[in-house]
């Protein structure tokens, strides 16, 4: 499987987000609103993903080194039927090991699956068939 095929940023699908619950204090949601109010931003998701994205670029250096420590993809891994298939035909079994979003074809069996994946490791999104995440059960971290 050639990693330029399969592997795209994520800053390239715009799109493709995932819904994510804040539980925050009234007071901290007083002041959110506040500012949405007084125009500093358009809504409160607005708020939080500004927020989100300082937090991140104040910590790209510890992510960087992590990714690097880990062997971790970041961005959309998408693996197809074909990619499952010539794992197995040479005998190896995948470790995904994603930051973003990890996708298995609707194609792929929950058998091939299981023969050509060792182990998934998803921090982010990891969308599969039903059969096939169950299939991956046990080896899903």
């Amino acid at each position: 499987m050639s990693e330029k095929s399969s592997v795209l940023d994520v800053k390239q699908r715009g799109g493709d987000t995932e819904k994510m619950t804040v539980n925050v204090g009234v007071v901290d949601l007083g002041q959110v609103d506040l500012l949405v109010q007084e125009g500093f931003y358009t809504n409160r998701s607005d708020l939080i993903r500004t927020a989100l994205r300082n937090q991140l670029a104040l910590h790209a250096d510890a992510v960087k080194q992590t990714l690097a420590r880990r062997t971790l993809t970041v961005g959309l891994q998408h693996y197809s039927r074909g990619d499952l298939e010539q794992a197995v035909a040479a005998g190896q079994r995948l470790r995904v090991q994603v930051v973003g979003l990890a996708r298995i074809a609707n194609d792929v069996t929950p058998e091939l699956a299981q023969q050509a994946i060792e182990s998934v490791t998803v921090l982010g999104a990891f969308q599969a068939s039903p059969a096939v995440r169950k299939a991956l059960a046990g080896r899903i971290f």
